[in-house]
């Protein structure tokens, strides 16, 4: 009890005497600190100049292909990749027999046989015309799914980009110049497309169309004239109103812009396959 006080004395020095030292470390710190700042930068030299990611190339593509269609008047329109029976087949003239309505084409959600992954972005197009008057001129790109066997050149996932236009007095020749137009700015002014007759529920006349790829021929899209009971469906005028729809996939397109053959490249991810396109490369 004696001692207390001298040792309560000694202990306090020592706590003080760390306490100095340590401020005095701070204060040692932090002048080197703004030393380094004043003097140790040279302002004068270039910033880095290596590159912090790579936009995908689908991404650069239907970036592509949305400002050649908004150049000749098309917005932008998106909708839910969940979709009901009514928007993506029976407003679409898709019979109730029809093979796409079944599992192998379609993935139904689980207990409900009326709700499904949409299979193609035209549901966007019947959302469009349910909720706008015409003129209508607007494009739906998006993520659609279909139970397809997987291969090098199709996916049971992939891109689609479709296209609508509705207006007094449209025609076919209107659509075949549209899709000539389009071609020769995304691709190059020598691109060589063509088409053929095909059958599409929800256009008439309808219409494949095909591009010179790689030595040959390859599908490349769908097209046609608004079938009539499409338009009445969703509440166009077909005594004053007519249209053309057409469809692509962007993975398609990548492969004939870019000259690739496997669709894998696209599909799985490879950050070397993005990186080879360059940052913001279009």
């Amino acid at each position: 009890n004696e001692e207390k006080r001298a040792y309560g004395q000694l202990v306090n020095g020592v706590k003080q005497l760390a306490e100095e030292k340590f401020q005095a470390l701070i204060e040692k710190v932090a002048a080197a600190n703004q030393k380094q700042k004043t003097a140790d930068i040279d302002l004068t030299l270039p910033p880095s100049n290596s590159p912090l990611g790579a936009i995908h190339p689908l991404t650069a593509t239907r970036q592509r292909i949305i400002e050649i269609f908004e150049r000749i008047g098309f917005n932008l329109s998106e909708g839910p990749e969940i979709e009901d029976d009514w928007h993506n087949f029976s407003a679409l003239n898709f019979p109730e027999n029809h093979p796409a309505r079944e599992m192998q084409d379609t993935f139904f959600i689980e207990k409900n046989p009326d709700i499904a992954l949409r299979t193609h972005t035209s549901s966007v197009q019947v959302r469009v015309m349910e909720n706008q008057k015409p003129p209508i001129r607007t494009l739906s790109p998006g993520r659609v799914y279909r139970n397809e066997a997987i291969s090098a050149r199709a996916h049971c996932i992939f891109h689609q980009v479709e296209g609508l236009y509705v207006d007094e007095n449209v025609g076919f020749a209107d659509l075949k110049n549209t899709l000539y137009h389009f071609a020769k700015e995304m691709f190059g002014k020598e691109t060589k497309i063509r088409f053929r007759p095909s059958f599409f529920p929800f256009t008439e006349p309808s219409a494949e169309v095909d591009i010179f790829f790689n030595g040959r021929w390859i599908e490349w899209g769908g097209c046609g004239m608004v079938n009539e009971k499409v338009l009445v469906a969703c509440g166009v005028d077909t005594k004053k109103y007519s249209g053309f729809a057409f469809g692509m996939g962007l993975e398609r397109t990548l492969m004939v812009k870019y000259g690739i053959t496997d669709m894998h490249d696209i599909v799985e991810g490879d950050v070397r396959f993005t990186q080879s396109f360059g940052v913001g490369k279009k």
